[in-house]
């Protein structure tokens, strides 16, 4: 059986059957499949580029259009996310993780993920400020993780 880790509400993980959610959709797990889908779980937050380089770890003769194409698959079929963390290639992590925001830290590109429940508030004054409905699944701020805001700063007394 073919199997992973998925996240619950804690972050904590369960088991998963991605043999099972592809075929309950229609759809085979295929080698290719699978080698993208156990990066992704593997490297938490990746660019196509990076899945690449994890996945011919394994299986040298795969290249990036396989991956952006079995990318765009796994997202249609909602077992992969992504957000963009930055200028370049968005990132891809595992959909079926609890929604969350992502703390980008502008130094050292460190991605903190903090539980949606921490900016209710603020969606809810969009929502009723704007009528706007948020998709936080996508957001994104940038700033400085705890060590780096501590290191001293030039021009900075």
């Amino acid at each position: 059986m073919v199997s992973t880790e998925r996240a619950d509400s804690t972050g904590r993980a369960e088991g998963v059957d991605w043999k099972t959610d592809l075929r309950q959709r229609g759809y085979r797990l295929t080698p290719q499949r699978q080698l993208v889908l156990e990066a992704v779980d593997a490297l938490g937050h990746a660019s196509p580029d990076a899945i690449l380089a994890e996945v011919r770890k394994t299986a040298s003769g795969v290249n990036i259009s396989t991956v952006y194409r079995t990318l765009e698959l796994l997202e249609e079929l909602k077992l992969v996310s992504h957000a963009h963390l930055g200028h370049g290639a968005p990132t891809y992590h595992l959909a079926d993780r609890h929604h969350h925001i992502h703390l980008v830290c502008r130094d050292c590109n460190e991605v903190i993920e903090a539980d949606v429940d921490i900016a209710a508030e603020f969606t809810a004054k969009l929502r009723e400020t704007f009528g706007f409905e948020t998709d936080m699944k996508h957001f994104a701020i940038f700033g400085l993780c705890l060590k780096c805001a501590a290191k001293p700063r030039a021009g900075h007394a």
